[in-house]
């Protein structure tokens, strides 16, 4: 099955009305007894995944600075972007209060820990994401810079793309939280962050001996390439789709590849669908809760893009209609 003409929603015919069966419900998500064990937190394995970011990213400016060359400061330089992709999801994970089970120990490391050392705060990511799930694509939607606009031509999409990696959009991103200080309401979150980022200045030269670390492997990488990751996986969840009760016309669904998860849909949240029919699903626990969901016949091959590229592919075509989703290789 194709798309509808000039939009990225697929045909009814490729979303069969299937629920609810005997361990979904009507809206998707688990009946109780499987919805407790799929929204079982692990805090201990978490614990451990938010230490281990921190150790990436202790070991990428470390190694970068004892070999002391250009290249090994541009190889560093990557490898931060799919640092601030974690650093972004696992933000996402505690704004959903799924990162830990005690509810001050989830706030206060995705707040110190996660949130603030990546530019952002939390408080108001939190208010703004629980809009966008109530109702994607709504009055309310604070993601509709990103998502709005698409399909797009080829040439549109990589002006977008140009403008994230020359540092554009960061620089107005950075700019608003600066001016934020202003804001009565919002000067100590603002203090707060720009305290971190102190902080974390200071430790990369103590480390390394060289004040130029952190702009150039903590500030640059979230101002530039942090940028083109987020607006790639932006549009990969929702881009040129709809408002729309069922959750396969407002967000795509694409086959999860090791590279994919890597570089910009770390820690599950590639399988997107299963996370908006059920958003107190842990990122764990995803998968399982996506296979449920193919079991039932709610997700199939005709709704699923092979890989990112090509779905990136079809937001950036003009046609009026996009190739069926399973040949669209």
């Amino acid at each position: 099955m194709g798309t509808l003409p000039g939009s990225m929603v697929t045909e009814s015919s490729a979303r069969p009305e299937v629920l609810p069966t005997e361990r979904l419900l009507p809206t998707g998500m688990a009946r109780p007894d499987l919805r407790r064990d799929l929204r079982r937190i692990d805090d201990s394995r978490n614990v451990l995944t938010v230490a281990s970011v921190w150790v990436y990213v202790a070991l990428i400016v470390a190694a970068a600075g004892w070999l002391h060359t250009w290249w090994a400061y541009l190889i560093a330089f990557v490898l931060m972007g799919p640092m601030y992709t974690r650093f972004a999801i696992l933000m996402h994970e505690a704004a959903h209060k799924m990162l830990f089970t005690n509810k001050r120990v989830n706030d206060w490391v995705g707040t110190w820990l996660i949130a603030y050392p990546a530019f952002t705060p939390i408080q108001l990511y939190r208010r703004g994401h629980f809009s966008h799930h109530r109702e994607e694509f709504g009055p309310d939607e604070p993601d509709i810079a990103f998502y709005g606009g698409y399909r797009c031509d080829q040439a549109t999409l990589r002006r977008r793309l140009l403008r994230d990696a020359l540092g554009i959009s960061g620089w107005k991103n950075f700019t608003a939280l600066i001016g934020a200080i202003r804001v009565p309401t919002a000067r100590r979150v603002v203090l707060s962050i720009l305290a971190v980022q102190a902080v974390l200045w200071t430790l990369s030269w103590i480390a390394t001996g060289r004040v130029w670390i952190y702009p150039l492997l903590w500030w640059l990488p979230w101002m530039t390439q942090w940028r083109v990751l987020n607006r790639l996986r932006s549009i990969a969840e929702h881009g040129g789709l709809e408002a729309s009760k069922d959750r396969r016309a407002t967000t795509h669904n694409v086959h999860q590849s090791l590279l994919a998860r890597f570089w910009f849909v770390p820690y599950n949240t590639g399988w997107h669908l299963a996370h908006h029919v059920d958003m107190g699903v842990p990122w764990r626990n995803l998968p399982a809760f996506h296979a449920e969901l193919e079991r039932a016949g709610y997700v199939t091959d005709a709704i699923t893009y092979p890989n990112y590229r090509a779905l990136w592919r079809a937001l950036s075509s003009t046609d009026l209609e996009v190739p069926a989703l399973a040949d669209a290789a």
